[in-house]
């Protein structure tokens, strides 16, 4: 987001949030100018002057040739490094490739939130594109066969039509951009545990302020709600692409090095782990410029989410916004608070400065406290 990375003071609070998606633990570190690698190597550092304190010379060149282990791993993390970096940029400029291969995007999956977006909008136009696309028939089944929705206890919906009539089309503004983020989820981010669940929630709840906000201010609730849904698509994109790339070239390396018989190479590339300093670097740089990229090939006509996503990615002044991105802006900062504060990460200054660089004001604050911004809430008749 061009609005913060575009100040100084705001940059290190709003880089934080995007840190806590990887764990507390990479949050925390934000605030210490010195990276986890450099931490991690003056660790090693000081275990191994400890440990030549007290076994003293007899040890010496056993530790010698631990530092020299150590140094070659630290050459040859370098290295691998480099090249996943090398990869992912190339993946980054072939927004197409991202869109199809990567995060599997179907043209009736921006269709259906094109229908929903126009006064014709009807099931009976909406119905064929959702049965063309399987995962997503399935996931309509599923919600309405809930017990909190189900008309009826003993009888079980199997026909998607019929989930599509049973849900409306109001609810449909609501569950159709869910259902579609949450199936461009990663499959796995491993061995980053919590952050599948934190991109999914932080989704949703800027997505749901998103809405809140725009119902104050007279802006169409679905167009907000799915701009502020897919502006988190960046993130995702970037996720997968990243966790993909270092997976499929850390497989080739690790077999290269077992069929040349070089057992010190394998020993090493065996130890090697994700370098989250990396993937954050990815994140941060990258996911609101991607979302725009992404969100545009989707080619919107009448759904008008489009502008207001380049707004955040390339514009640093809050007036000269669209009102769509506007809000869209306030609900990420606020839930970057709300985040932050949750976990202890944010001094009382520091809120100040994130919300006031998105002009978010104490009766939004407010507003968006008192508001359940992290459930869906769906009214069946």
């Amino acid at each position: 987001m061009h609005i913060f990375d575009d100040n100084d003071n705001v940059s290190p609070i709003y880089h934080r949030a995007i840190s806590l998606t990887l764990g507390k633990e990479f949050a925390e570190h934000k605030g210490n100018p010195t990276s986890l690698i450099a931490k991690q190597n003056s660790e090693q550092e000081n275990r191994r002057r400890k440990l030549l304190d007290v076994e003293e010379q007899a040890n010496e060149a056993r530790i010698i040739e631990e530092h020299g282990k150590s140094h070659f791993k630290t050459q040859m993390m370098a290295k691998f490094y480099g090249q996943v970096t090398a990869k992912v940029n190339n993946e980054f400029d072939n927004k197409e490739n991202l869109y199809a291969n990567i995060l599997h995007i179907e043209d009736a999956a921006p269709d259906i939130m094109e229908i929903l977006s126009v006064r014709a909008a009807s099931i009976k136009r909406i119905s064929p594109l959702v049965k063309s696309l399987p995962w997503l028939a399935d996931e309509l089944i599923a919600l309405v066969n809930k017990p909190q929705y189900r008309k009826r206890a003993d009888v079980q919906v199997s026909d998607p039509n019929l989930a599509l009539t049973y849900v409306g089309l109001e609810n449909l503004k609501l569950v159709m951009p869910t259902f579609m983020l949450k199936h461009w989820l990663p499959t796995s981010t491993a061995p980053f545990a919590l952050m599948k669940r934190k991109l999914w929630n932080d989704a949703l709840s800027v997505a749901l302020a998103s809405q809140k906000l725009a119902e104050e201010y007279d802006i169409d609730p679905f167009t907000a709600f799915s701009a502020g849904m897919l502006s988190n698509i960046g993130l995702l994109a970037v996720t997968r692409c990243f966790l993909q790339t270092y997976n499929e070239l850390y497989k080739q390396e690790l077999k290269a090095a077992y069929d040349a018989r070089d057992k010190r190479l394998h020993d090493v590339l065996v130890d090697f782990e994700v370098s989250p300093e990396l993937l954050l670097e990815q994140l941060i740089s990258r996911n609101s410029k991607i979302a725009a990229d992404l969100v545009e090939l989707m080619r919107f006509d009448r759904l008008a989410i489009t502008e207001p996503l380049f707004d955040i990615a390339y514009t640093a002044d809050f007036d000269k916004m669209s009102p769509v991105a506007q809000v869209v802006v306030k609900a990420k900062a606020y839930v970057a608070f709300r985040s932050l504060a949750k976990e202890g990460l944010i001094e009382n200054e520091e809120s100040k400065i994130l919300l006031n660089a998105a002009n978010v004001t104490s009766k939004e604050v407010t507003l968006l406290k008192k508001a359940d911004i992290d459930h869906i809430k769906l009214s069946f008749k």
